[in-house]
């Protein structure tokens, strides 16, 4: 037993080998070192900046604080604020904001009540729990959702005296976490910010309208999370701004997201996968030359199998057979059992025409034998009679004329049968030369009216012409297609004889043209074919007509094949018959 004993063991088993073992886990494994690597490498990365946002924040609170104690502890501002004095006090401060770089400035007397803002609708700060904080001697920083970012306020009182000091008023100082701020900071840590707070993304780095898809990271978290965002893939990481538990379970809370992209990332991971896939297409290629190779060695079995299956299917011979090789070193099982096949399937198609040709043969002659005997006995029997009729002694002048004259018609009709017998047996022999259908059409109309003459020699049913003048000259055989339409013609006729005439006419022959094709059509208004006899109206020997051999449309048929063309009947019960004819323009 060979090792690959057919075409598709070998090839499988050989390509199947190289391709998995050199390009499945060649990827597999360095993609997923790769990839883990990758991943680990960003984590570090966004908590690294995470760390550093918290020390910038906490530094910069500090910083606020410490200069807002300097502006508080200023005695011009001390004495203002005693005052209670609104004006006096604005004109005070109205410098600071610049000074201490800042987006809100409230100052508030030692109730509560607003002395100075800057800017003047900024009284809404005044109700913060951080101004009731500092009027009790406490410095507080707190955050404040504002329209374009977050407001970090950081509030100190304003006292006399250090042992024992006497409140006099507060002071506030805002900076926005805005984005301004955000940018700055990405700047400095290569990463996204976005500044949030009760639910809403307020300051950000990114598009405005990617605002929304930061929503659902909110909530505070110390585990990155990954986000798509529009085309692009981020890692993303919550810090609180500020430390309120429930702010936090809720995601209302003060909130700065660090997003990392993760941009460079894929495009490193791209450039490794590039890398396996030039791999795979070299371990590919040598897979395909190896399979190559290996199919080589079955190349001369399936070489004769093919040529002999095209050679049979553009012959038909079925003798023709496939020669099994037994190659001394590839002994390929499928090549063998496929000639093996085909041969044994040739030899049962050949066996099967045969048997079916003989019952043919056998079933054809028997119609024919049922034919002809029908046919040529009533015209011995008649041409008998008119015999005995003559050698009778008394038998008159006219009697004996009447007699002759039968005799003369059964050898007319005796003849007919043996001729339309002949045309269908044997080969029709065709001369092809350029043809006017519409002269033709004309002239088997009145071959058609002679054949159907009454005895008087009065002319039957007339034919109406409706003949196409554009139709360019056919390639055909004018005298056999004469045959056809006469005999077609004449079926017609005597098809609307028992009828009278109707509104229009009872039989019609008509032309028509196309580029390529030529059709005639002949129309009668008789009694029509009955639906069960129609499929069978083109069968040799099928007849309803009383003396008919059922051999005309069976020749017109075999003319019409002949020519390249086809033959079509519709019929209506009662209403008439149409008989279609397709010719080609060249034959």
């Amino acid at each position: 037993m060979t090792l690959f004993p057919s075409l598709r063991s070998r090839i499988f088993l050989t390509s199947a080998l190289l391709a998995v073992l050199s390009i499945a886990v060649a990827i597999y494994l360095v993609n997923q070192r790769v990839t883990r690597e990758t991943e680990a490498a960003l984590q570090r990365d966004i908590r690294a900046t995470g760390t550093l946002v918290d020390q910038l924040r906490t530094t910069r609170g500090q910083t606020f604080t410490t200069m807002a104690r300097v502006f508080a502890d200023s005695s011009l501002l001390k004495a203002a604020v005693d005052t209670g004095d609104p004006p006096t006090v604005q004109e005070v401060v109205k410098d600071y904001p610049r000074q201490l770089n800042s987006n809100l400035l409230l100052v508030t007397n030692k109730t509560g009540g607003v002395l100075a803002t800057v800017p003047h609708d900024a009284q809404v700060v005044a109700s913060q729990p951080a101004v009731r904080e500092a009027l009790a001697g406490r410095e507080s920083v707190g955050l404040l959702p504002r329209p374009d970012g977050v407001l970090q306020l950081v509030t100190v009182p304003i006292a006399l005296g250090k042992t024992n000091p006497e409140i006099l008023g507060t002071l506030g100082v805002g900076f926005l976490l805005d984005d301004a701020l955000a940018t700055q900071l990405k700047g400095i840590t290569g990463s996204d910010i976005a500044f949030a707070m009760d639910g809403r993304v307020l300051a950000t780095t990114l598009r405005p309208e990617d605002r929304t898809a930061l929503s659902d990271l909110l909530r505070r978290s110390d585990l990155p999370r990954s986000i798509r965002i529009g085309s692009e893939e981020y890692v993303a990481l919550p810090r609180p701004l500020a430390a309120t538990a429930e702010g936090a379970a809720t995601g209302s809370g003060p909130v700065v997201l660090i997003l990392r992209s993760r941009t460079q990332q894929i495009l490193l991971l791209h450039t490794i996968r590039n890398y396996l896939a030039g791999t795979a297409v070299v371990a590919v290629l040598l897979a395909t030359l190896l399979s190559f190779a290996v199919a080589r060695t079955i190349t001369r079995p399936l070489a004769a199998i093919t040529d002999v299956m095209r050679e049979v299917a553009a012959t038909g011979d079925l003798t023709r057979k496939i020669a099994v090789l037994h190659a001394s070193r590839w002994d390929d099982e499928d090549a063998r059992l496929l000639a093996t096949t085909f041969n044994t399937l040739t030899d049962s198609i050949a066996r099967f025409q045969r048997e079916m040709s003989q019952k043919e043969r056998l079933s054809a002659l028997g119609r024919l034998s049922t034919v002809i005997a029908h046919e040529v006995r009533n015209p011995l029997m008649i041409i008998k009679t008119s015999l005995h009729a003559l050698r009778q002694p008394e038998a008159t002048p006219a009697a004996i004329t009447e007699a002759i004259a039968d005799i003369d018609e059964e050898v007319v009709r005796l003849n007919r049968v043996v001729n339309e017998v002949l045309d269908f047996a044997r080969p029709i022999r065709f001369e092809l030369a350029a043809t006017d259908l519409n002269a033709l059409c004309r002239e088997s109309a009145a071959a058609s009216g002679a054949a159907t003459a009454g005895p008087a020699g009065t002319a039957g049913t007339i034919v109406h012409l409706d003949l196409d003048a554009t139709l360019p000259p056919v390639t055909t055989d004018p005298e056999r297609l004469r045959i056809v339409l006469v005999n077609m013609l004449v079926n017609a006729r005597h098809a609307v004889a028992a009828r009278e005439r109707a509104d229009g006419p009872l039989v019609t022959i008509s032309t028509r043209g196309r580029p390529d094709r030529a059709t005639i059509v002949v129309a009668d208004h008789g009694s029509g074919i009955d639906p069960a006899d129609l499929a069978r109206v083109f069968d040799p020997y099928f007849t309803t007509k009383r003396g008919g051999t059922g051999l005309g449309l069976a020749i017109a048929k075999n003319i019409i094949d002949g020519l390249g063309g086809s033959i079509g009947v519709t019929s209506t019960p009662g209403r008439g018959t149409e008989i279609r004819i397709e010719l080609p323009v060249h034959a």
